[in-house]
């Protein structure tokens, strides 16, 4: 496996493999990573001849008072990890290499990122949009693969790729999850001893609320008032930033759930802010 820091060199590597008929394929990450990065590593693997792992903490998706400078970091340990999972090439740029001082030019999908976690991170979708655009242009790939956990970025990420015409598949992995259901995240670090064990509990809420729906409790603000009251009970010091339930490929709100939904939630612990969904179907 190669180390990358600059996206010119990446990007004459891709377009050298392109130019010999090569199927390029893409993880973006920022890092840090669990198994369920490793799962979209293999997964991506099986879908490409050349395999890239972006590894870059990208200061534009966070806002004001959040965890950039804290972001947990183990880039050597990230390597080794990649390479295990079959990278050909990890992608480590600096800030610097990725923004010009004077970088002016962003892309959104204001919309589908005015609701669930863009109402708190207001500008942490356009970030994530231009992010990855630039990755895109830098890596070529014909596939790039993203997590079903963080389901609003992945819904916009496949707006954005329709509206620009961008020639890549994007591909959903189901979520990662504990032995006791927990949904695999890098900040799952910041949560104390007893955060750690209510954690699950947010899982098992919204497989109960999932139940609910299919048994005929279809109605939306019912359901949530039923999550809302569980987490309480279950997840003691957690406090909700959003519960919601959406249609699942535009992300707007629904009253009524018929056939397809999704519940999303954002939980505030101590340190850590979780997000977690679960589709119904009824």
């Amino acid at each position: 496996m190669k180390i990358i820091r600059h996206p010119r060199e990446l990007q004459q590597l891709c377009m050298d493999w392109e130019s010999k008929g090569r199927r390029i394929g893409l993880v973006p990450t920022m890092g840090y990573f669990h198994e369920g990065h490793l799962s979209l590593m293999d997964d991506c693997r099986k879908r490409c001849d050349k395999l890239v792992v972006s590894l870059f903490v990208n200061p534009t998706q966070f806002g004001p008072g959040e965890d950039l400078e804290t972001y947990p970091r183990d880039e050597e340990r990230d390597a080794r990890l990649a390479e295990e999972h079959g990278a050909d090439v990890l992608f480590v740029p600096e800030p610097g290499g990725m923004y010009d001082p004077d970088h002016g030019t962003w892309i959104q999908v204001p919309e589908m990122a005015k609701g669930l976690c863009g109402a708190s991170r207001p500008d942490h979708f356009r970030g994530v949009c231009t992010v990855v655009c630039k990755l895109f242009m830098l890596a070529r790939p014909k596939v790039a693969v993203f997590g079903q956990k963080d389901w609003q970025q992945l819904a916009i990420i496949r707006r954005m790729v329709r509206d620009l015409n961008i020639p890549v598949e994007i591909a959903g992995h189901p979520i990662v999850r504990e032995a006791d259901g927990l949904a695999l995240s890098s900040r799952n670090v910041y949560l104390t001893e007893e955060e750690r064990r209510n954690a699950p509990n947010i899982h098992v809420v919204l497989r109960s609320a999932a139940e609910k729906a299919k048994s005929g409790t279809t109605n939306a603000e019912t359901l949530k008032r039923f999550i809302r009251d569980e987490l309480a009970a279950k997840v003691p010091g957690g406090r909700p930033d959003y519960i919601e339930i959406v249609d699942p490929e535009t992300l707007e709100n629904v009253n009524e759930v018929r056939q397809k939904a999704l519940i999303a939630v954002a939980i505030f612990m101590s340190r850590a802010r979780l997000i977690d969904n679960f589709s119904i179907e009824v």
